[in-house]
């Protein structure tokens, strides 16, 4: 077992070693986010919330916005 300076060595370097292991993964919370923000393509014409697809968006007009008319793009999903 090592001792004094030469584990503190091997503790810094086996960190090194297991940081740039987790960047080559490409993990992060921030790539999550931006692969996220990315899917979602539809965004709600009265309150501004982001769908990933049109048959969502629908859905979500129906429930939450019913007194207001549909918007044309989605008369047609069915």
């Amino acid at each position: 077992m090592a001792r004094g300076h030469q584990k503190l060595q091997s503790q810094a370097k086996a960190a090194e070693r297991a940081a740039k292991a987790k960047k080559q993964q490409g993990h992060s919370a921030n790539d999550q986010k931006k692969a996220a923000q990315k899917a979602l393509v539809f965004a709600c014409a009265v309150c501004k919330a982001q769908m990933p697809d049109p048959k969502t968006y629908k859905q979500h007009f129906e429930n939450k916005h019913p007194k207001n008319p549909m918007p044309k793009e989605l008369e047609d999903v069915v």
